[in-house]
């Protein structure tokens, strides 16, 4: 991961993941920025083999948490994921491209976002996408101060327009095991994500 020095010494991470942008996305998901490398278990978003974004998907296009977990190696199956992504056309990227971890640590609440993710580019190579998702607060930042969107509820979504498109910003569980709330409730908010945007049936 490439890194720089701030005058304070205090270290700036740059995103180490090119965006997952299929062509046909109809739903563009937003975090806040990948943990540190020490807790990735493969080369992609949700590395954490902890999180439960994987386990969720697993339930929601499979009917099983387990389907996208290599349980033997502790890791997820890259391979199925990017297939499923594909498919279904789910991109995926942050809302942050340089933070600071002022703990050290993979929260969000210790994030400092020293430049934040050009929304309006990663729209411009996604032209069917009217659906965006964020799971956390701290990724909620880039529409509440860039584009005065208010924060929906859990499972709802605020209207707004952006490069000349109608959009539809979405807030759903963390996929954090810390996040309070059981993996079949979280399934269930993402599957009616899902289904209004019409990725699933």
């Amino acid at each position: 991961m490439e890194s720089l020095n701030n005058n304070d010494n205090i270290t700036v991470e740059r995103h180490p993941l090119e965006p997952f942008l299929p062509s046909n996305a109809r739903l563009l998901m937003l975090g806040s920025f990948p943990p540190p490398r020490r807790r990735w278990s493969m080369d992609f978003f949700y590395p954490n083999r902890t999180n439960m974004m994987w386990e969720i998907f697993g339930l929601v296009f499979f009917g099983d948490s387990q389907r996208l977990v290599d349980a033997a190696n502790r890791t997820f199956k890259l391979d199925d994921i990017t297939k499923l992504l594909n498919e279904r056309g789910i991109a995926i990227f942050d809302t942050a491209t340089a933070v600071r971890r002022i703990s050290g640590n993979a929260s969000d609440k210790d994030l400092e976002i020293v430049e934040k993710t050009n929304i309006e580019q990663l729209l411009s190579h996604i032209t069917h996408c009217h659906d965006i998702v964020c799971t956390g607060q701290k990724s909620f930042s880039v529409f509440t101060d860039d584009y005065g969107v208010a924060v929906p509820e859990m499972g709802k979504y605020n209207t707004f327009r952006l490069a000349d498109r109608d959009l539809r910003l979405w807030r759903m569980p963390s996929s954090s095991r810390a996040y309070p709330m059981k993996l079949e409730a979280k399934a269930l908010y993402y599957r009616h994500l899902m289904q209004e945007v019409g990725i699933l049936c």
